[in-house]
């Protein structure tokens, strides 16, 4: 090789790495503006906005924008209807381990999980990490909107397991409103997921396609939240007014265990939902891409 052509290579190279540290500090000055504004609404504490910070800057650094528009996707949409009707939702947050105001474990909970995914399609490209992210961005989208808008149903939800009534706001419960809004949200997952891959130039999946993977993923992995909540999560039963709940404190006083294993959290019921979210979208991912 000349003197030519190895000046030429190192500039190249050179500019390859600038563009990649540009990318990181462009994730973090987005996630900086997009997490401070949810922090200066409450909608996330310190620890929280940290975490925020952290991955946001991950998502487009070792991502690009179909990775970080997907997850600002999730956080504005779910963002925005925790605030809906909030005076009508305010009894029921009591008893929510999560709530509008998400610490660094339930940002991790939500996002973690899609950050790993991203990392690992950053070192070794393969659509199998793409369709998991999918499907975990649609579970905790489906499973917050299911939630968010299920709580504002006039008819009381339904046991996962048995289908007897329950009290409003119990976990393991599902009611119709936050069944369709589950699904609303998988698809509008999917859907996104297509116009952010198409902008950043990612070959993959038909509109049709991520629309359904979307959607199907978001409810499975929604629907085993609901089943996990009903079975194995940690619950606690207010001493004064009876209601089980996920918090240790409920009517101004201590609550005490009810069922579910204690190591079972409502974040870690979030995580293992979420993989199963995942698991269900690279299946139907690898089947649509035939």
């Amino acid at each position: 090789m000349n003197f030519k052509n190895t000046i030429n290579v190192m500039l190249a190279v050179h500019t390859l790495h600038a563009g990649d540290i540009m990318d990181w500090i462009i994730g973090a000055v987005c996630a900086s503006m997009v997490a401070g504004a949810a922090y200066a609404k409450k909608s996330l504490t310190l620890s929280g906005c940290l975490a925020a910070i952290m991955m946001g800057t991950i998502y487009y650094g070792a991502g690009n924008l179909f990775w970080f528009g997907t997850l600002l996707l999730f956080f504005i949409t779910s963002t925005l209807l925790s605030r809906f009707r909030k005076d009508r939702k305010q009894e029921l947050e009591k008893s929510y381990a999560k709530s509008g105001n998400r610490d660094a474990g339930q940002v991790m909970a939500n996002g973690g999980m899609g950050m790993f995914l991203c990392l690992g399609y950053w070192i070794f490209p393969h659509p199998a990490w793409v369709y998991a992210f999918i499907g975990v961005m649609a579970t905790v989208t489906s499973d917050t909107w299911a939630t968010e808008i299920g709580s504002l149903s006039r008819k009381p939800p339904r046991s996962v397991l048995t289908w007897k009534v329950l009290t409003p706001g119990a976990s393991g419960g599902v009611s119709l409103l936050g069944t369709v809004a589950a699904a609303v949200g998988g698809a509008l997952i999917g859907a996104g997921a297509f116009l952010f891959s198409w902008i950043a130039g990612i070959e993959g999946l038909s509109l049709f396609s991520w629309t359904f993977v979307g959607l199907a993923g978001g409810l499975a992995g929604a629907f085993a939240d609901s089943y996990l909540g009903a079975t194995v999560q940690m619950m606690y039963r207010c001493t004064v007014c009876g209601r089980e709940v996920e918090v240790h404190e409920h009517c101004g006083h201590p609550t005490v265990r009810a069922r579910g294993w204690a190591w079972m959290s409502n974040d870690l019921v979030n995580v293992l939902s979420s993989v199963i979210g995942g698991c269900v979208a690279i299946g139907l991912g690898n089947i649509l891409a035939l």
